[in-house]
C-alpha cells in the first residue's frame, strides 16, 4: 500500500480507518498530533476545522502518495471548501466512513457531493468496524 494521508474534522474516524488498514486492533485515541503508521498519515481534525493549520496539512501530504478527505456519514456539514482537493498536486480520494450507521443512509449522497464539490473523483465508502468497503479502498491504494 502506498503512504496515504487522511484529512477530515475531527471524529470523522481517520485514526479507526488508520488502524483497520493497519491491521491493528480498533481502539479510541484523540489524535492530538500527526500520527505516522506504515502506509498512513493520520492527521488531527482541527487542521482541517481551523483554516491557520492547512500549511501543516499542506506540508505533510508531500509526505504522502495520494490524499484521502474524510467526512462521517450523517455529517452534511463540510469543512472542506470548493477545489480544496487542487491545494494538493497529488491525486484526492473521498471516503465517507461509518456507513455500518443505519441512520445516515439519506446523507450519503449529498457528502458524496460535498467531496466531489472538493475536488475528489473517487469516493469510498466505508465502515472500520464492519470492514465495509475497505478491502476495495486497500485494492485501490494498493494499484496505484
Amino acid at each position: 500500500m502506498k503512504k496515504v494521508i487522511f484529512i477530515g474534522k475531527s471524529g470523522c474516524g481517520k485514526t479507526s480507518l488508520c488502524q483497520r488498514l493497519q491491521g491493528e486492533e480498533i481502539r479510541y485515541k484523540k489524535t492530538q498530533s500527526i500520527d505516522l503508521y506504515v502506509d498512513s498519515i493520520d492527521t488531527p481534525g482541527e487542521y482541517l476545522e481551523n483554516r491557520n493549520y492547512y500549511s501543516a496539512l499542506i506540508t505533510t501530504a508531500a509526505e504522502a502518495n495520494m490524499i484521502a478527505l474524510v467526512q462521517e456519514c450523517g455529517d452534511t456539514i463540510s469543512m472542506m471548501p470548493p477545489g480544496f482537493a487542487g491545494t494538493f498536486g497529488r491525486e484526492v480520494i473521498g471516503i465517507i466512513t461509518k456507513t455500518d450507521i443505519g441512520e445516515c443512509e439519506d446523507s450519503i449522497d449529498i457528502i458524496e457531493e460535498q467531496l466531489r464539490v472538493a475536488g475528489v473523483r473517487r469516493v469510498f465508502k466505508v465502515s472500520a468496524y464492519s470492514t465495509e468497503g475497505i478491502e476495495e479502498l486497500r485494492r485501490y491504494v494498493d494499484g496505484l
